[in-house]
């Protein structure tokens, strides 16, 4: 047994007692999302059995996605991830205006999140949800601010909880398909093309739910993040990033695959969810409330990484001058508590706002970030062309078919956000999302501007 790596740092760097397998279930958490449990129902009732081509696509773009920031992280691993890396190949503009995208994107999940979490455990256990609201996101603080083991530690039971989940709904599913489990009232796989066929409602509405399940695979992205408070970080990139094509097929497309083939799609409700009704016909007894235990750790593994992300990157800001100076503070543990307490205080305040502002009003504020994501793996591709050809030593991970692989994907996410730009339920969110990067990069232009004409020593 390994003796227990101290978090104490000295100045302002952060700790590195996250274990291996800490950053295993995290690279396998960041797959796993509450999105997975609860909004696959909205594709499947969109694209019917076609989902599985959506869920692919999708998932195909965030496995090249996924190598190319492997490549740049494993040989620069940094908790600034992706940001650092557009700093260094773009510019100190590009890197401190993706940062701060990606900052307020985790800071409106955590509102999101949160009032989950709270509407099931004010439905189980009763009490106003405001109330549970509070206090799961000051749990979580807690613990991020205690060190980061701590965080590993909770993402660690999280994920396990997860991925035992999913595995014996494959084995249940399975199970049901051969019709060889006791008592189940669905079977076979006859429902990928009795209602309508395999495609029911033609290529576009593949593309639409593709639209919709892109947003679910965000976070995969949080393991070279967290890989940089690890003794060995570019060992557990790299084992998460080549792992990574096997827990999306596993996990996304087959699961999906057991639901779109045990149910009718288009007897599926958004609200109760995919997994439950497929549950509910293997008349698995206590189905919802197995369900609601399932996505209550799924919605607090998200939460939890959302605060810990958008700490982390707003540390990694100020370390850069690009964030108040105090943000890039650490504990003798080696916690950013400043980077936590404000990704925190904004984040719950977002949270009241979910419950005091108009519906109307909060929806606009959090589609603001509906293209964050695209942007970031835009950012990320067009970073790794540039760090490639300036690199004077070969990463220990290395990009599929460079340059044309990663060409490619940057087609890919424009043909996605064009598409998003066409479909009328898309196009604000785009829109919007367009509009806050914008505000954030003119915001960040100034500031380097500023910052160069200041003296040396005024910074």
């Amino acid at each position: 047994m390994n003796t227990r790596i101290d978090d104490r740092r000295s100045g302002d760097q952060l700790g590195t007692s996250l274990k291996p397998r800490h950053i295993t279930m995290i690279s396998i958490a960041g797959v796993i999302g509450a999105g997975l449990f609860v909004g696959s129902a909205t594709a499947i009732n969109l694209a019917g059995p076609a989902v599985l081509v959506s869920y692919a696509l999708a998932g195909l773009l965030v496995i090249l996605v996924m190598r190319m920031l492997g490549e740049m992280a494993t040989a620069h691993p940094d908790t600034g991830s992706f940001s650092t890396y557009a700093d260094r190949a773009l510019g100190r503009w590009a890197g401190c205006s993706i940062g701060w995208l990606y900052w307020l994107f985790w800071v409106l999940v955590i509102p999101v999140e949160a009032t989950a979490a709270a509407v099931i455990l004010a439905k189980v256990v009763g009490g106003p949800q405001w109330t549970w609201a509070l206090v799961v996101v000051v749990l979580l603080t807690v613990t991020n601010l205690f060190s980061v083991g701590n965080y590993g530690e909770f993402e660690f039971w999280f994920a396990l909880i997860k991925v035992l989940a999913i595995a014996a709904f494959l084995v249940l599913g399975a199970l049901a398909i051969f019709g060889v489990l006791p008592g189940s009232g669905v079977s076979g796989v006859h429902h990928l093309w009795d209602t309508g066929g395999f495609m029911p409602n033609g290529v576009g509405a593949v593309i639409a739910a593709m639209l919709t399940t892109m947003f679910t695979f965000m976070g995969s992205e949080i393991v070279t993040i967290a890989a940089a408070e690890s003794p060995e970080p570019a060992k557990g990139i790299t084992k998460a990033v080549n792992s990574v094509v096997w827990r999306i097929c596993l996990f996304y497309l087959g699961s999906i695959f057991v639901v779109v083939a045990l149910v009718p799609w288009n007897s599926l409700d958004s609200a109760t969810g995919s997994y439950q009704a497929v549950l509910k016909g293997m008349n698995i007894p206590a189905a919802a409330g197995i369900m609601d235990v399932v996505v209550l750790v799924a919605v607090a593994s998200c939460l939890n990484s959302a605060l810990y992300t958008a700490s982390r990157m707003l540390y990694s800001l100020a370390q850069r001058g690009d964030a108040p100076r105090a943000a890039g503070r650490t504990t003798p543990r080696g916690v950013p508590a400043v980077a936590v307490l404000a990704s925190m205080l904004l984040g719950f305040l977002a949270v009241i706002g979910n419950y005091v502002l108009p519906e109307k009003l909060f929806g606009y504020l959090l589609a603001t970030t509906g293209a964050v994501a695209l942007f970031v793996y835009l950012v990320i591709a067009v970073s790794q062309i540039a760090l490639r050809r300036r690199a004077t030593e070969r990463s220990p991970l290395q990009m599929w078919f460079f340059p044309w692989a990663t060409y490619a994907v940057i087609a890919f996410i424009v043909f996605v956000i064009v598409a998003m730009i066409v479909e009328p339920s898309q196009r604000s969110a785009v829109g919007l999302s367009t509009a806050l990067a914008a505000i954030v990069v003119a915001a960040s232009v100034a500031h380097q501007r500023r910052a160069a004409g200041r003296p040396a020593d005024a910074a």
